[in-house]
């Protein structure tokens, strides 16, 4: 596997998740899609399919540990950072083999690259919550050794 696919695979999975929010589309129409219209070299495709089908399978589950963080409707988030926060929430919950430090940065570093221009913070300190929530025992760890 080439380094850094994971990485390209939630660049190609943030842009279809934000499809997805937006038009309600089926998200295996969106993949479909998406692989056709975008260059996927060096990305773990994969990965990319995991991501656009299991986050819409477990929205309100994973609405439901962003929400509590959040200082207004969740409708009202940015597309593009709500769907940031989805990946890093499911990526916490259900990939512990990922470190939450990994998922925090990765996350950041999307929202940079797509958010608004302050959105990498404001995903940084939802997604910090969300891994004391999921990840305590990881967070805490991580915090004490550095």
């Amino acid at each position: 596997m080439v380094k850094g696919s994971r990485h390209k695979a939630r660049q190609a999975a943030v842009q279809a998740l934000y499809q997805w929010q937006l038009t309600q589309q089926a998200p295996g129409d969106i993949e479909d899609h998406f692989i056709l219209d975008h260059a996927m070299d060096d990305v773990d495709v994969e990965y990319f399919h995991h991501l656009v089908r299991e986050i819409p399978l477990h929205r309100h589950e994973l609405d439901d540990h962003i929400i509590p963080h959040l200082d207004r409707d969740l409708s009202e988030v940015d597309p593009v950072e709500r769907a940031i926060l989805r990946l890093g929430t499911f990526e916490f919950e259900f990939h512990p083999e990922i470190p939450y430090k990994v998922v925090l940065d990765e996350a950041v570093e999307l929202a940079k690259t797509f958010g608004a221009e302050h959105g990498h913070k404001y995903v940084n300190a939802i997604l910090d919550k969300v891994a004391l929530d999921l990840r305590a025992q990881e967070v805490r760890a991580e915090r004490s050794s550095a």
